[in-house]
Parts: structure tokens; C-alpha cells; sequence
């Protein structure tokens, strides 16, 4: 069946209120709207007002409500719309939700999952661009996903629903009409589990979410110049797939790490400081790293595409490795 990302997780939050009446959906215009790209559309009518909801624009009480709501045995999934917008909830996600766990004990699981869209959207700004896995994934206790494909975006709602522990989903808005054919049968995928996209011999491209397409695009330019591309897809950015990526970067000896997001303190940081620390001794170059400058996204589609890092700086990176 060809489902889109969007429909994907649509249809893993479906399974899982089915399955679970615990399970309940609340955040900004996800009931009768349908969330602001459609993925909840319908949900209101199958499963009515007691399982899924309506909140005022306040994310920090969202979170909060959600954080309590989880503590005392409900599956809470909630939608924060942008990204950008968990920074207004970053007390209760930070200390609330990705604390509470480890400071008391097994008493306190805390299953909630907080969706989002990150990205850049083609002239949104730099206030409904930000792609913020970085900052959460320096929360102890927090799981961060960020899933690059409809079949990984189902399988993985569906796992972070049923998870004792807070997850920030993330879904980058260039996704959510991506198409891919799903098996009919149900299926889950394990957080913390990466996958090789595609395999090569030369270098080896780590990265996530909309990246993992500009990878692919990367690969197939490299491949005309007899330059062999692995290309990993972290999937999990918390926790990391350490034996995964690590076994990637191995294989190839050149590694480059390609993040939409700020490279400044980012997710593609911790990941060249990883594989710095682990396998100094068998790369064949120093770790290259693509990322957007730190400069926040203007509103100019044509000024917005200039700062992102495209297939082209991919290529440049893996060519200055490979010389």
C-alpha cells in the first residue's frame, strides 16, 4: 500500500488508540482540523472528544498537563505544531519530563510522546524553521527521533507510544507528502536502532531525517565520479546507534556528517566527537562535518536555500576527503 509520511504516522496513532485506550491525543488544532499538515485528520470522529482534543496556544502547559497526565497512566501523544515551539515548553520537557524518571525511581514512568515539524518550509523564517534536535538530545532522560521515511515514521510512532519514557519526535515538514509502500501487516521499529540506507566503500555520509533523502541524492552524483557512498540514517539521535555508527564509519575509513541543523554545539558534533574518540586510529581523514551556519533562516525563499546545506555541499565535503 503507497502511504505517505504524514498518513504513516496518522496510521500508527490510529493502531495505538485502537489498541490501547489509554492512549490519547491533545496539543494546537488537532481535532476537527486535523493538526496543521492533516496528520490527525479523523482521528476526532473515530475516537471522540474524550481521546483527543483541543489546547489554547500555551505549549509550556501542554507539556505540563501532558507530563502529569502521563505520570498518572495515560499514553499522552501531543502536537506542538513547530519545533520551534518546544522552546516555550523547555522547563517541563528538559526538567519534567526527561528528569522525573531517573529522580524517583521505577514509580515514575512518564510515557509521552511530543510531536513536532522541523525544518525549513520555503520562506517560514527563522522562527518556524528550527530544526532543535541538538538541544534535546542534551536532556538526560529524553529519547529523540527523527525518522527519514513513511515506513520508519509508522514503525517508530508506534514504539514511542508504547515507551515508558518521554519522546520528542520530530518530523521534518519536506517529509510529510514523501510516498513509500507499507506492508498492510502491523509492525514496529526499535528506538535506537539506525539502518544503512544505502552501501558504498569510499566514505561514509551519517545523517537523519530530510538529510537522508539529500544524502541519497548526494551518493548518486558521487557514483558518477567512481566515488562509493555508504549512507547511514541515525534514525534515533537518543539514544544513538554507537555499534551502528561506529560500524558505518569503520567500513569506509572517511566519514562526513551532514545535519540541516546549526553545526555550532550540534548533533552532528557529538556524533564526529564519537567517532573521533573511538576510532582515531582508523580513519583515513579528519571527520567532515555539513551543517547550516549560524545564522537563523530569513524569509526569502532564494536567501533561505543559499544558507542550506544541499546534495552539492555533500559532495564538496566528500571530495575534499577523498583528495
Amino acid at each position: 500500500m503507497l502511504v505517505t509520511y504524514g498518513q504513516a504516522i496518522h496510521d500508527g496513532l490510529a493502531e495505538e488508540m485502537r489498541r490501547d485506550d489509554t492512549v490519547v491525543v491533545f496539543g494546537e488544532d488537532v481535532a476537527s482540523l486535523g493538526g496543521l499538515y492533516g496528520v490527525t485528520q479523523g482521528l476526532l470522529r473515530e475516537f471522540g472528544d474524550k481521546r483527543i482534543w483541543n489546547t489554547p496556544i500555551t505549549e509550556n502547559a501542554i507539556a505540563g498537563a501532558a507530563v502529569g497526565a502521563a505520570m498518572t497512566g495515560l499514553r499522552p501523544c501531543i502536537d506542538m505544531m513547530y519545533a520551534d515551539f518546544l522552546l516555550t515548553a523547555f522547563h517541563e520537557l528538559f526538567h519534567s519530563a526527561g528528569n522525573w524518571r531517573y529522580q524517583h525511581g521505577k514509580s515514575f514512568a512518564v510515557p509521552l510522546v511530543v510531536r513536532a515539524a522541523m525544518g525549513h518550509a520555503t520562506g517560514s523564517g527563522g522562527e518556524h524553521s528550527l530544526c532543535p534536535e541538538s538541544l534535546f538530545m542534551h536532556a538526560p532522560g529524553l529519547t529523540v527521533i527523527a525518522p527519514s521515511t513513511p515506513y520508519d515514521a509508522k514503525g517508530l510512532i508506534k514504539s514511542a507510544i508504547r515507551s515508558d519514557n518521554a519522546v520528542i519526535f520530530l518530523e521534518h515538514k519536506q517529509l510529510y507528502s514523501l510516498q513509500e509502500e507499507l506492508p498492510a501487516e502491523e509492525y514496529t521499529l526499535p528506538i535506537g536502532k539506525g539502518r544503512v540506507v544505502r552501501d558504498g566503500s569510499d566514505v561514509t555520509i551519517i545523517t537523519w531525517s530530510a538529510m537522508v533523502q539529500t544524502a541519497q541524492a548526494a551518493a548518486a552524483i558521487l557514483e558518477t565520479e567512481g566515488i562509493s557512498a555508504l549512507v547511514f540514517d541515525v534514525r534515533t539521535l537518543s539514544p544513538l546507534d554507537e555499534d551502528g555508527i561506529l560500524q558505518a564509519a569503520k567500513k569506509t575509513g572517511r566519514v562526513v556528517v551532514a545535519s540541516e541543523s546549526y553545526g555550532t554545539c550540534g548533533a552532528s558534533a557529538e556524533i564526529a566527537a564519537q567517532l573521533q574518540d573511538k576510532l582515531f586510529g582508523s580513519l583515513k581523514a579528519p571527520i567532515r562535518r555539513v551543517a547550516a551556519p549560524d545564522i537563523p533562516l530569513p524569509y526569502a525563499p532564494h536567501l533561505e536555500a543559499s544558507l542550506l546545506p544541499d546534495e552539492n555541499t555533500i559532495v564538496q565535503a566528500v571530495r575534499s576527503l577523498i583528495s
